[in-house]
């Protein structure tokens, strides 16, 4: 990991963990994360020069660099991304925010997950299972910030992390014969703290015995830079309303068949 990042977790002295106050409907905790990603351009970015490459993670920078913020009390979480402003166009990103992670609601208790999900203009409430996780416990540990980590790693289908994502490959994958395709696989690997037992994380992580402050799925790193337990303004946590009600599988569906028709009407109009 490299030694730029500047942690700034901290917990108040006053805040003792016992198993009564984890007991507690009133216990409530804040957790701010921060994600980098490495920009892959695969066979294209072999023809580009340093400087396009560096223009182009420059104009990225909204996609690859993101900032979340996790509220959470036992059972329950609401994981939120962070809208940023172009720095170069002084807008939003309005193609990523298509295929961005919604307000994402999780109960570990009734293993439920709603996430709301806008697709050009449409609303959708994901309504599903959490994702299932085969967590390898082990028994390095490391200190982030001033909490004492523990690693575990998973092995997860790779379109179950990004199911409400798109890229164009997505087309031709889907066009192949589904007993053929081959599944794409991802390594994860988590850091949680025993000292804070909640069984939640960002994203779609979650399940372990502590709550997850660093988790490197893919290309991506997710980073806890800062927890607040029982903040003195409390949120309520409670599961985005408004969408039609539909599951992933069928989303994603609905995406990839969106792209399709986008990409077949462009092709009738430059014949």
């Amino acid at each position: 990991m490299s030694i730029f990042i500047r942690f700034l977790l901290f917990i108040p002295l006053s805040v003792l963990f016992s198993s009564a106050e984890t007991e507690s409907q009133s216990f409530q905790g804040k957790a701010y994360y921060f994600s980098k990603s490495k920009m892959d351009l695969g066979n294209w970015g072999a023809r580009m020069s340093e400087a396009q490459k560096k223009q182009m993670k420059s104009r990225l920078k909204n996609r690859l660099d993101k900032t979340y913020i996790l509220s959470f009390n036992n059972t329950e979480s609401l994981f939120i991304e962070e809208e940023k402003v172009d720095a170069i166009s002084g807008a939003t990103d309005s193609w990523g925010s298509n295929f961005a992670r919604g307000k994402q609601y999780k109960n570990v208790a009734e293993n439920s997950l709603v996430q709301a999900q806008e697709f050009y203009g449409k609303r959708f409430l994901v309504k599903d299972e959490l994702q299932s996780i085969d967590w390898k416990m082990g028994s390095e540990t490391k200190q982030i910030g001033k909490y004492t980590c523990f690693k575990a790693t998973a092995i997860l289908p790779s379109t179950e992390l990004s199911w409400y994502n798109f890229s164009w490959s997505d087309l031709s994958q889907n066009a192949s014969s589904t007993t053929e395709k081959d599944i794409k696989l991802t390594q994860v690997e988590a850091w949680y703290t025993l000292q804070i037992p909640v069984k939640h994380g960002p994203a779609e992580f979650w399940g372990l015995p502590g709550l997850i402050l660093e988790v490197s799925a893919g290309n991506t790193t997710m980073l806890c830079s800062e927890i607040v337990i029982n903040p003195k303004e409390r949120e309520k946590i409670e599961a985005p309303e408004k969408g039609k009600e539909i599951n992933k599988e069928d989303y994603r569906s609905t995406i990839v068949g969106k792209m399709l028709e986008m990409r077949n009407n462009r092709g009738r109009r430059r014949g």
